[in-house]
């Protein structure tokens, strides 16, 4: 019979590995880890409902300070729930560590912390001689209104 096919005395077949589907899972991976990574955005700060706007840009924390202020009226330096005394003295100590001019501080205040909170941590950076103070925000969804 022409045509062929298997015959018995061929030996066992030999298995096959698919290429094309290993492909299609390993670039489904990549996809996947480079789309987590791209989403995070991780606050030094501590963890706190951040307010809305809608003109947000981009921050650099490398050489940042975030400040945190909680709904509770707590102040947090970096991940650490410290007294406003506390916060003084690092002020301080950043200040006189990298100079007035370069140091830079993020404030992360809670969306329902108390305005005179806020106000204190402003006024004490300020009298420290920083001018270099950002307000961390989140970026308001389309059709949502500030109030």
């Amino acid at each position: 019979m022409a045509g062929g096919g298997a015959h018995k005395g061929d030996g066992p077949k030999r298995a096959r590995i698919e290429i094309i589907p290993l492909i299609d899972v390993i670039f489904f991976l990549l996809a996947t880890f480079v789309l987590f990574t791209l989403s995070l955005n991780k606050s030094n700060g501590l963890n706190v409902s951040l307010p809305s706007t809608k003109n947000s840009v981009p921050r650099d924390p490398t050489n940042t300070v975030t400040i945190s202020i909680t709904e509770e009226d707590t102040v947090g330096w970096e991940k650490d729930q410290i007294t406003l005394q506390e916060f003084i003295q690092r002020l301080s100590a950043r200040v006189a560590e990298v100079g007035p001019q370069n140091a830079v501080f993020l404030i992360n205040a809670d969306e329902n912390a108390k305005y005179s909170s806020a106000r204190y941590v402003f006024e004490q950076i300020s009298n420290a001689g920083v001018t270099r103070v950002m307000v961390e925000t989140r970026i308001m969804p389309p059709g949502e209104e500030i109030f």
